[in-house]
């Protein structure tokens, strides 16, 4: 199996909890570092690169076109994923609980994928500009998952459905959502960062 490509940064601080950075379409184990560091200072940060290229940009699973996702692939990609997390695990004595997923755009989709596929791989999850990608999946539990959904009022990459729908497929599998739509389009703006930050200092 081709291996992920990440940047893997030890923590400085004892903080008890550990980043997933997972990068939007044409993104690299690079983009979202600078953010890592400001969401959780001090935090271990594990940062892979996704392994499918479109046109040269790198993706976490294969899309049809724009909004048109492979949701085959998304299945399978969310697994290799998560087996990857098993095999960091292991290797750096990370606890799958203390991690937190920070996705942006195409890394919250994947990320979505490890909550509704392979909860066990993830204990809180922070969705940048999710889409809803399918609800063909397992009723799974994610019971004691927290998560944060930050979506753009004019983003127009996604359907403007997409928000309630997300937080309604997490709702139902007993997942406890805090929601904001801010007044942006699909790029990040201070707010998100500011409010993701205050968010995951608040988890328990």
């Amino acid at each position: 199996m081709n291996p992920f490509d990440y940047i893997f940064q030890p923590a400085n601080s004892p903080a008890s909890r550990h980043l997933l950075l997972l990068h939007g379409t044409g993104g690299d184990e690079n983009d979202m570092l600078p953010i890592g560091q400001h969401l959780l200072p001090g935090a271990a940060i594990l940062s892979p690169r996704g392994k499918i290229s479109e046109n040269g940009a790198p993706r976490f699973f294969r899309r049809f076109g724009p909004g048109q996702l492979d949701v085959n692939d998304w299945k399978f990609r969310s697994g290799e994923l998560a087996d990857f997390l098993d095999q960091q695990d292991e290797k750096r004595e990370l606890d799958p609980a203390l991690r937190v997923a920070a996705g942006y755009s195409n890394g919250a989709n994947i990320a979505q994928g490890l909550l509704l596929l392979r909860p066990e791989s993830i204990g809180a999850a922070v969705l940048f500009r999710p889409m809803f990608v399918t609800d063909d999946v397992p009723n799974t539990d994610l019971e004691g998952r927290r998560v944060l959904v930050l979506s753009g009022t004019a983003d127009p990459l996604r359907h403007p459905a997409d928000p309630d729908r997300l937080v309604r497929l997490l709702l139902d599998r007993g997942a406890r959502v805090d929601s904001h739509l801010l007044p942006a389009g699909h790029e990040l703006t201070p707010a998100d960062i500011d409010i993701a930050h205050d968010w995951i200092a608040s988890l328990t």
